[in-house]
């Protein structure tokens, strides 16, 4: 049944104040859409906006190019906004609020833990000094643990249940090449930062240490004395000599992946051209893909998960909204509506939704 709600029906497009003694009338904000109970502001759309065109300037756009494709993809922002009110709407409902605050709080504290902060207080007082506004990042986190906790409850685990023992074995049959383990790869690098700096003149620098680590100097030494990679704010230490960990090679960058193919187990890549400067790669180790393991009834209802999810996940957004009061502005009713799909039905197909199997987890 779909439910309506008029308490929100006669708020005004516009909200004024207005300021008698400089005897002007100010707009405060605009509602740009109504979802149930709650409204989307044109406060909150710019707000959005300005994070996007910050993103796309960190990736290298100009602030008119940043500017422009934001503009452009305006419709889809307010149509994901509506997605995402509707979820934390349904996170209150199942009353998910006090667990998503707590792990907030946990992974702050964790923040601070590694950055060596002994509590959320002095955290706070970090994240000022760094202009950074702390109630802005909570509201971040909570926002996004929630809307992943609803779609995990109400889509994930029905999906992962969803399935017959006799449908797991056939699928892991059909798919061992899924569950079968990758190449791996055990990386060291060098990294030189071109932040500042001439780059052709870090380019010939990396060029140079590859040839002496090449001509026989010991790698570790040659990233202890050069190598100018930070983590957490800090160079990297001098004892670590370059490791950065074991990988999959599937899941290695495309642009990584063909720097190493030919470099032997104790070599090093050409120089790698990454946004901050370059790197070079040393192989420590290979190991070969190995044969499927034996059947893992858990790992393969999570492979079907995987394959499942998009799909099931679209379809109980499009529930959300079929099920909700949802008013878009005239301003933009015409660009955003047809992104909303209202009273289309779901296509994914329907699982148990029984009491029981809610209340189950994987």
């Amino acid at each position: 049944m779909k439910l309506k709600y008029f308490a929100l029906a006669i708020i005004l497009v516009f909200a004024t104040n207005v300021f008698a003694q400089e005897g002007e009338t100010t707009v405060v904000d605009e509602v740009v859409a109504q979802v149930n109970d709650d409204v989307i502001t044109l406060s909150q759309l710019k707000r959005e906006s300005r994070e996007r065109i910050e993103a796309l300037k960190q990736q290298g756009m100009s602030e008119q190019q940043a500017q422009d494709e934001v503009a452009k993809h305006q419709a889809e922002l307010i149509a994901t906004l509506i997605n995402e009110k509707l979820l934390l709407q349904k996170g209150k409902e199942l009353e998910l609020a006090g667990d998503i605050e707590a792990e907030v709080n946990r992974r702050l504290l964790s923040i601070a833990q590694e950055q060596g902060i002994n509590s959320i207080e002095k955290l706070y007082q970090a994240m000022r000094d760094s202009k950074l506004d702390p109630e802005e990042i909570r509201r971040t986190m909570r926002t996004e643990m929630m809307k992943q906790a609803v779609l995990q409850q109400e889509v994930d685990r029905r999906v992962y249940l969803s399935f017959s023992p006799d449908e797991v074995k056939k699928y892991y049959d059909a798919h061992q090449d899924k569950f079968r383990k990758p190449e791996g790869v055990k990386l060291s690098e060098i990294y030189l930062l071109t932040t500042g700096k001439d780059e052709n003149a870090v380019r010939a620098r990396a060029l140079e240490l590859i040839a002496q680590i090449r001509a026989g100097a010991d790698f570790g030494a040659v990233a202890a004395a050069n190598s100018e990679r930070e983590k957490n704010g800090q160079r990297t230490a001098p004892q670590d000599k370059g490791y950065v960990g074991e990988f999959d090679v599937p899941n290695l960058r495309e642009d990584l992946v063909k720097s190493l193919a030919t470099v032997q187990v104790g070599g090093v890549t050409e120089p790698i051209r990454t946004p901050e400067g370059y790197q070079i790669l040393r192989v420590d180790a290979r190991t070969p893909a190995g044969s499927a393991p034996a059947f893992n009834e858990n790992r393969v209802r999570e492979a079907l998960l995987m394959e499942k999810q998009p799909a099931e996940r679209d379809a109980y957004m499009q529930t959300l909204r079929n099920e909700a009061f949802i008013k878009v502005t005239e301003t933009y009713r015409a660009s955003v509506e047809p992104l909303l799909k209202l009273n289309q039905p779901a296509t994914a197909k329907s699982a148990d939704k029984s009491d029981d199997k809610k209340k189950q987890k994987p």
